[in-house]
């Protein structure tokens, strides 16, 4: 497949800056936002819906079902991204996502409540897919790009403790009042048409297949960080649904949720200091950091399956883990994505995001199982450490040096 564009097609680029940016990690948040504004607010829908048939299931099922359509429906939004244009289709799933989000509100069914979740998470997979695009479509030089990828990790990580915050301060208002935040999207996606372009398909600046080049997925290329992501995306889960169950193993009381969200904010801020490493460090490629990130993720669940039973080894087991995955996030990323031309990012980009989702939600079904077979969650986290010891071994071998891309050739 020819790699370059042809001489005399390539136009200027606009450059994109700090505002571009900032558009572009609130839109990201949006996804986390779905997924952990509710949650505070669950014992209260159960307690509403409780006496439904199957609400044990589909009541948890308000907060997960999002994470299982993103990792449906992101490889179709990878598609339009790819044929019809990055920014159309972000500005209005912004729009949908705030209206869908917003319904339950006024919504007094369960299952009404499930549909309009199922949407969210439809128009989460498409905001997802375009921002981390155009990221990369924005800022492909490398320094820049591992930056905002980076920031990436952090902003939606701090962001998801800040909403976790708010849902719970608006629950008190009653259990419909949390569902306004997701109107946010609505005031976002019109700074969006204003602050955000379409890139062109000719930058000169960018890598880019031939004109009359049938642009087919780099299956080869994207296979294996593919596989890998999946299990991280599992690996990187693992400590966020399970910390505040291994915090009240330990005997800490479950109305204690100072003490609980201590270890939550401990482990999110280790989250945000792996990410923040990232750009910094970079240069290693993923041949040396997903090893190290992996291994982090290792150590931490090592000294939570040998000390469980105590609060300081879930404490310092969760921020190393954490610390791990912090890195890990922006490094599968960059490893998948940031070799890709212009015409194949936003499939693979979609095809990526499906991965990381779906390892996102078939975590806590994984770890039930784990915890069935072993006996214990402190032990059930170990095996999964030992799986990420084992992925560590396995991406130092296997991970092969990043190809350097294709220069674009400059316009005659």
């Amino acid at each position: 497949m020819t790699s370059q564009t042809t001489a005399g097609a390539t136009a200027p680029a606009r450059r994109a800056g700090g505002w571009q940016a900032a558009l572009l990690l609130a839109g990201s948040c949006m996804p986390v936002m779905g997924s952990v504004l509710i949650t505070p607010i669950l014992p209260q829908l159960s307690a509403e819906f409780g006496g439904q048939p199957g609400a044990e299931v589909l009541v948890p099922m308000i907060v997960a079902i999002p994470a299982l359509m993103i990792a449906v429906f992101a490889p179709f939004a990878g598609q339009i991204v790819d044929r019809l244009g990055r920014k159309p289709l972000l500005v209005i799933a912004m729009f949908a996502y705030a209206l869908a989000g917003a319904a339950p509100a006024l919504l007094t069914t369960l299952q009404s409540i499930l549909i309009s979740r199922v949407l969210v998470g439809v128009f989460e997979a498409a905001i997802m897919t375009v921002c981390t695009t155009l990221i990369v479509d924005y800022f492909h030089e490398e320094r820049r790009r591992n930056k905002y990828l980076g920031l990436q990790t952090v902003v939606t990580t701090l962001g998801a403790t800040v909403f976790i915050a708010i849902g719970g301060a608006l629950g008190v208002g009653g259990w419909h009042t949390p569902f306004w935040v997701y109107t946010i999207a609505a005031a976002i996606g019109v700074l969006m048409i204003g602050g955000l372009w379409e890139p062109s398909r000719h930058d000169s600046t960018d890598t880019h297949v031939a004109e009359g080049v049938k642009v087919r997925i780099p299956w080869g290329r994207i296979a294996l960080p593919l596989a890998v992501t999946l299990f991280g995306g599992f690996s990187f889960y693992v400590l966020i649904i399970e910390a505040s169950y291994l915090v009240v193993g330990t005997g800490v009381a479950p109305e204690d949720t100072r003490t609980i969200g201590t270890v939550a904010a401990v482990a999110s801020l280790a989250t945000a200091a792996g990410a923040f490493t990232f750009a910094r460090i970079a240069r290693l490629t993923p041949k040396v950091l997903l090893p190290i990130a992996f291994g982090l993720q290792a150590i931490g669940m090592a000294v939570i399956a040998l000390m469980g039973t105590a609060f300081i080894g879930v404490g310092i087991g969760a921020a190393i883990a954490s610390a791990g995955s912090g890195l890990l996030l922006p490094t599968l990323v960059t490893w998948t994505i940031a070799p890709l031309r212009f015409e194949e990012r936003g499939r693979v980009t979609g095809l990526w995001t499906m991965a990381f989702f779906l390892g996102q939600f078939l975590t806590p079904l994984v770890m039930q199982g784990i915890v069935g077979g072993v006996g214990s969650l402190p032990a059930a986290v170990g095996v999964v450490g030992v799986g990420a010891l084992i992925a560590a071994g396995l991406t130092a071998v296997v991970v092969a040096k990043p190809a350097t891309a294709a220069a674009p050739v400059a316009a005659a």
